[in-house]
């Protein structure tokens, strides 16, 4: 098997050396470039054809997000932003210009290297194709779609999210109006520093009001809910967010199958359940719980996955209503509505 070749941009050398040191350890990689800059960082993208690229954000000469799209739109390679937390809001445009993931620079830790080479070795094997700037997924029936009559609507869409999660919902979100009515909420496994950067860029990408969950709060049409890292996120029989503690022995972070099981008990067949792009099967027993109280499930489909994990679970243990590529799953949220489930 021929090792996977990165290349690694940072302008601090101490990042760069502790990216290498720790990549260095598996056999299966191997370091082919270092750049300090994104001018440098383009250059060399294109001169060695790395497997994958980790970038920082704020770099003299060229940032991380302009050095992003110049690469995305000539040499499409998959592209994983390693950045620090006061970057956290900007981070996230990266993704607008064709990165895969953010991963904050602590998440990188030489006492535990395995999940950070695990990522690298995932993403390394994604298969992305050239960004083109301003470039809009088709958005079917936005214009044509009536105002909601009631703020606080019976029924609810439950979304479970891991690995290239951020990419999918911001193709999502922004394809459905600002007059949407039904509340959404939503469950993305990511780092707790992160969660408010991600709300912001996806405020500035979608019509949709996004935020963070907070305890007690109503659910609204037109709203999204994004649960917090450090917290798992339900409904309660007063359709208010309830948020529990993680516990040590939980894998996950949020979980995805505690939120969507929540909207199982509580709006039942007036559930709509949607798994996306994510690796492991966190999500799965959620969706089961909404299809067996009588509600609709989607599945995000392979080819538009950035891995495709837990929707083939919930696939294989056949839980899924409808399986759609990214583009066409916003349609259907709207007919779900329109028919009033």
């Amino acid at each position: 098997m021929k090792p996977i070749r990165i290349l690694v941009v940072d302008d601090s050398l101490f990042a760069r050396e502790v990216i290498v040191g720790l990549l260095s350890e598996d056999s299966e990689i191997d370091i082919v470039g270092q750049a300090e800059n994104g001018r440098e960082a383009v250059e060399m993208a294109m001169a060695l054809k790395p497997d994958i690229i980790t970038m920082d954000i704020e770099m003299p000469e060229m940032d991380g997000l302009e050095a992003t799209e110049q690469i995305m739109s000539s040499y499409a390679v998959p592209i994983l932003v390693v950045t620090s937390k006061g970057d956290a809001n900007t981070a996230y445009t990266a993704i607008s210009k064709g990165a895969l993931e953010v991963l904050p620079k602590p998440e990188v830790d030489p006492d535990n290297p395995e999940e950070f080479i695990n990522k690298i070795k995932l993403l390394s094997r994604v298969k992305v194709i050239p960004h083109i700037l301003g470039k809009q997924e088709e958005k079917t029936g936005i214009d044509t779609f009536k105002k909601a009559v009631s703020d606080s609507p019976n029924r609810v869409v439950a979304i479970a999210a891991s690995t290239g999660g951020p990419k999918a919902l911001s193709g999502l979100l922004s394809s459905l109006p600002e007059n949407y009515p039904l509340p959404i909420i939503i469950a993305q496994h990511i780092p707790p520093e992160f969660v408010s950067g991600m709300a912001e860029w996806l405020n500035d990408v979608s019509k949709l009001t996004i935020k963070r969950g907070e305890e007690g709060e109503t659910l609204y049409a037109g709203n999204v809910y994004l649960s917090p890292s450090q917290k798992h996120m339900t409904i309660n029989y007063k359709k208010e967010i309830t948020l529990a503690e993680k516990q040590p022995t939980d894998i996950y972070s949020p979980s995805c199958d505690a939120l969507l099981s929540s909207a199982a008990k509580i709006y039942g067949s007036k559930a709509i359940g949607v798994i996306l792009t994510g690796m492991g099967r966190d999500g799965v027993e959620g969706i089961r719980q909404i299809k067996a109280a009588g509600g609709k499930t989607i599945a995000q489909d392979e080819n538009s996955s950035v891995v495709f994990g837990m929707p083939k679970v919930a696939i294989e243990n056949n839980l899924i209503d409808l399986v759609l590529p990214l583009n066409e799953i916003s349609g259907i949220l709207m007919n779900f509505a329109k028919n009033k489930g």
